[in-house]
């Protein structure tokens, strides 16, 4: 089976497959980890697009042009006109395509810190990184049950190393099962970044920001450089590695204030008017300033803890946020200033001395001296509600990583494109700069991981043309299929006509029919078939044998090491789950022996325990 390899399941690799699928490729997606999602799936605050549909319809008067000189003065001394062309390009069409291909809702638009214009689309509810990450994995699952010639998926497979013979990349090698395996192709490359790369030996945090060490991450613990590593390995450029932002606002909790890892605080909070206050009651930034700008200033003003503080209109806009926040035990309601007052410690004067201060400066009555130009649910009165979170300077986003070019082609020490090995997403130094724009990685992973499969799948397709990629039955292919590949030299997109057995079809989408059979895999873990599937592996899992079990003998089970939560009137031991879960164990160990239906309803559609842990569901909740 001739195929793109394609290395990485977060939203930069999905956008990949499904556009070397769209452009008539074959792809092999591997993941090291048991579901797909990666740090995309964590994304809070929405994706970019200028000249989109939603902003059209919104009347915001936003290019491409003015999207392009936000990014560059973000960028700095570090700006890639080339890059940043194709990032804010081609936004919009990204953008775009995610409403069309996945019927996605980025119906409502804000404006983040750095913007001159609202841009940052995100839907009604959930995360966005979430719903947009789902939708494209859930529709790459199904298309790999349904055309399993075109489209392999293998979990828990660690690529260990890039197969790099005779000046080109020709393919990787993999672990899964404590056993090693080979595959051949062009490779796509979206394993993303090292943002708790915390490894004493061999980190690349520890050797470029060793003064960031200390600090925590929002990252999972699968972000640890590995492609980074590998391409260095066969003399791949390595750039800007010392350019590793800290997003000033990660949200604390109280129970826990010193753990690693911490969930985001979205900067949409900001965006729609959430203001930030030292521990005297004081604003200190622009909340609306870059990211680096931000924590530079909290550093500066060194009096912590920081709140972050949204009125009843705020709240009121990013209700979805506020309630999951809440849930979770990161964010608390006050039913009034006196009460928040109190909680911080300080008068009720002193904060109302500060509310009335920003209302002033919002109506342009006085200057802010920290230079705020664009204000949103700005008044602030003691007789509101609010919610309120405890924030602090975490490590989030690499910008450094491969050198790559507009096309997304990986490059080598001498600035030559490394024959058959493409990048997208974090792993791709360069895009972004020193300091990227709130709500651009989620649009670079979407747009670079288009190029990259745009280009991959042209590399793929001339090599058949030409016999330098042959394999499985590719020889047998070439007998019955009659490929015609037109490559624009400039844009590498490729136009296909395809005629199987004499009956003549025309087609460059999905629909396209595959080149070859699907080449044996570790059956364990390369089903096509999403683990928790298979009907009758779990006769205990089946409803009609379900026993009922109390939400008393739930309680019981409420320990680290044997967790039981009811979902929507299921009882599922979660034990032998805890590791596997794409948000950390942390996120279930919250509700054991509890019943945890609201808040998994916030994220998740209510089938997915049954299609993906299916044995886990032990019982039916007594009523």
């Amino acid at each position: 089976m001739s195929k793109v390899i394609v290395v990485g399941g977060g939203l930069s690799g999905l956008s990949a497959a499904h556009t070397i699928l769209e452009r008539g490729g074959n792809v092999l997606v591997l993941d090291k980890n048991a579901f797909f999602g990666g740090n995309s799936t964590k994304a809070t605050s929405g994706i970019n697009g200028a000249g989109t549909a939603t902003q059209a319809e919104n009347d915001i008067p936003d290019s491409a042009k003015i999207f392009f000189n936000d990014t560059k003065k973000s960028a700095r001394d570090l700006a890639r006109d080339d890059l940043i062309k194709v990032l804010t390009g081609r936004s919009g069409e990204a953008v775009n395509w995610l409403q069309d291909r996945f019927a996605l809702d980025l119906s409502k638009v804000s404006r983040l810190g750095g913007h001159s214009q609202p841009r940052t689309h995100r839907g009604g509810a959930q995360f966005p990184g979430m719903t947009i990450t789902y939708a494209q994995m859930e529709k790459i699952e199904d298309l790999a049950e349904s055309q399993p010639e075109r489209v392999q998926i293998i979990r828990k497979a660690r690529v260990t190393k890039l197969i790099y013979e005779n000046n080109s990349v020709q393919g990787v090698e993999y672990e899964v099962g404590g056993q090693s395996h080979r595959e051949h192709g062009p490779v796509v490359l979206a394993t993303g970044g090292y943002a708790a790369d915390f490894d004493d030996v061999n980190s690349l945090l520890k050797k470029h920001r060793p003064d960031l060490m200390h600090l925590p991450t929002t990252n999972g613990d699968h972000c640890t450089g590995d492609g980074q590593k590998m391409v260095a390995a066969i003399g791949g450029r390595l750039i800007d590695l010392e350019k590793v932002q800290v997003h000033p606002t990660g949200l604390v909790d109280p129970k826990e204030p010193d753990a690693k890892v911490k969930f985001l605080a979205a900067e949409a909070l900001r965006g729609v008017g959430g203001l930030l206050l030292d521990n005297e009651g004081n604003r200190f930034a622009d909340e609306l300033g870059h990211r680096d700008y931000v924590t530079g200033r909290m550093w500066d003003n060194n009096k912590f803890p920081v709140r972050l503080i949204l009125n009843g209109q705020a709240s009121k806009e990013i209700e979805w946020h506020c309630k999951h926040y809440t849930g979770r035990g990161l964010m608390k309601r006050f039913d009034s200033g006196d009460a928040l007052a109190k909680e911080m410690g300080i008068s009720a004067d002193k904060l109302k001395s500060t509310f009335d201060d920003y209302n002033q400066i919002a109506t342009g009555k006085k200057k802010c001296p920290w230079g705020k130009k664009f204000f949103h649910n700005h008044n602030m009165k003691m007789d509101d509600t609010f919610h309120v979170a405890l924030m602090t300077p975490v490590l989030h986003y690499t910008m450094g990583g491969l050198e790559i070019n507009d096309k997304s082609e990986v490059l080598d020490t001498q600035g030559k494109p490394i024959d058959g090995l493409f990048a997208s997403g974090e792993i791709a130094g360069g895009v972004h700069g020193a300091n990227r724009l709130g709500g651009s990685s989620l649009l670079g992973c979407v747009v670079f991981g288009r190029v990259a499969g745009d280009t991959a799948t042209a590399y793929l397709l001339r090599g058949i043309s030409t016999g330098k990629i042959a394999s499985g039955r590719a020889g047998q292919v070439a007998q019955h299929l009659e490929t015609t590949v037109r490559v624009n030299p400039e844009s590498q997109n490729v136009n296909l006509t395809f005629s199987w057995a004499g009956q003549g079809q025309s087609n460059s989408a999905p629909q396209a029919q595959g080149t070859a059979a699907a080449q044996s895999a570790p059956v364990a873990e390369s089903s096509n078939r999403p683990a928790g599937k298979e009907e009758g592996k779990d006769k205990a899992a089946s409803s009609g044998e379900l026993r009922e079990i109390s939400m008393d003998e739930v309680a019981k089970h409420d320990k680290d090491d044997d967790v039981w939560v009811a979902v929507n009137g299921d009882v599922i031991d979660a034990t032998g789950f805890l590791q596997d879960h794409p948000g950390g164990a942390k996120a279930i160990l919250l509700y054991k022996g509890r019943d945890a239906t609201e808040e998994f309803n916030m994220l998740h559609d209510k089938g997915v325990v049954a299609k993906y842990y299916k044995q886990g569901i032990i019982g039916k909740v007594k009523q």
